[in-house]
């Protein structure tokens, strides 16, 4: 897989060494000189250019990309490359870092965004997701917002406690598709009881939300 990385600050390098660790190519775009160096990223390629500029993403050769990951520490670029990538090299793949929650209502399909990563957001949801028993936490959305990875920490007094798996009707839509239990994870059978303190991850679209936080949080009768 060829994955470019527009970015070549702290995000976009350590992105990149985990690609090229997975033995992808990775090409990393950057107009600071000084974030540049084949030295700090060995096997990746570089390019001294403007993100936004359509010469310079003709010369990284977007269009072979099969994934573009915007990772500045500026949205508008962010915005701005994943629109290019799309509409002017068709991509098949943007990934775009959000720096600002406040801006994370624009980064959809509107702006050429296949996936946008909020670490402010993100963060906040792992704090949630460590503490919070009997809340549905929104952990990271998919296809522009069409899934998402949502967390349950099952509370004792839970009607699922003892329930069997394959005899859950989830709503429509929703997949549980890991369960943690006693920090080990695996994917869950049909056979397999719910036990209290079990971490539930599902997939899911996000009109089926209430429905499903309604069949978690119903109470032991």
């Amino acid at each position: 897989m060829r994955v470019v990385i527009a970015g070549a600050g702290s995000v976009g390098r350590s992105v990149a060494r985990e690609l090229l660790d997975k033995k992808h190519t990775v090409m990393l775009i950057d107009q600071s000189k000084e974030a540049l160096g084949h030295e700090r990223i060995p096997g990746a390629e570089w390019l001294l250019s403007d993100a936004c500029e359509l010469a310079g993403l003709g010369e990284a050769k977007l269009e072979e990309a099969d994934v573009v990951v915007a990772a500045t520490g500026d949205d508008k670029t962010n915005l701005v490359l994943s629109l290019l990538a799309k509409t002017e090299f068709g991509v098949p793949r943007t990934v775009s870092r959000v720096n600002n929650p406040k801006n994370e209502w624009l980064f959809d399909e509107n702006w050429g965004v296949d996936v946008a990563v909020s670490t402010p957001r993100l963060m906040t949801a792992l704090v949630e997701e460590a503490v919070e028993v009997g809340g549905l936490v929104h952990l990271m959305s998919f296809e522009r917002g069409q899934a998402g990875l949502m967390e349950f920490t099952v509370h004792e007094s839970s009607a699922l406690v003892a329930s069997r798996i394959g005899e859950i009707a989830f709503p429509l839509d929703t997949v549980l598709v890991a369960i943690i239990r006693n920090s080990r994870a695996f994917a869950p059978s049909a056979d397999d009881v719910i036990e209290a303190g079990d971490e539930l991850f599902f997939l899911s679209s996000p009109d089926q939300e209430g429905a499903l936080l309604s069949l978690l949080q119903a109470p032991a009768t």
